[in-house]
């Protein structure tokens, strides 16, 4: 690995980009997390596993692609899943590197109170809906609906940094991941 690992964050959220350097300052100290603007290529709102995954491997490679100084692309894309018990929460994180391999994780899910889901439903943002149902302001940049309801025992950089970690299982030690992940095509 080079002396400075850079991670090109697909986001400007100080919330995305403080997770993803916490994540890797796990494994390596040194490591550098950089915000960068990207677009998911989604919905505003996605509603299903493959419009999160879709987004954030979007945005992972056109963070990488942003920053020429950076040997990996992280992209976190959150968003809403129906299902007959409700509405679910969560997000997809993926790791790109620049041999085209391939890293993901998934945050956990948590259920949405009705009324907020009823919003979302409606076609506002989870955000937004979160700031008008709870009286909060860019609630999304801060703790997120997980620490409003969790009354910040779990905050949105809780919620996303294990899947963060997930997500670079396969770069720590890509010895265990075969040439599924070293053909750039992992899938697991």
């Amino acid at each position: 690995m080079p002396s400075e690992l850079i991670f090109a964050v697909g986001s400007e959220n100080p919330v995305k980009i403080n997770c993803v350097a916490e994540a890797i300052n796990a494994f390596w100290l040194d490591a550098r997390a950089v915000g960068v603007k990207t677009d998911s290529g989604v919905s505003v709102q996605p509603d299903s596993d493959e419009e999160m995954l879709l987004g954030a491997l979007n945005r992972a490679r056109q963070a990488l692609a942003k920053t020429p100084e950076a040997q990996f692309g992280v992209g976190l894309e959150g968003g809403t899943l129906d299902a007959e018990d409700g509405m679910w929460a969560y997000a997809w994180i993926v790791v790109v590197d620049q041999k085209g391999r391939i890293g993901k994780g998934q945050s956990g899910r948590f259920l949405l109170p009705e009324p907020v889901a009823q919003l979302v439903r409606d076609g506002i943002e989870l955000g937004e809906a979160d700031d008008r149902f709870f009286g909060r302001s860019n609630s999304k940049q801060q703790d997120g609906a997980i620490g409003i309801l969790s009354d910040g025992v779990v905050t949105r950089l809780d919620l996303y940094k294990p899947a963060v970690i997930f997500a670079l299982l396969p770069f720590v030690h890509p010895e265990f991941y075969g040439q599924k992940f070293m053909g750039g095509i992992f899938t697991g």
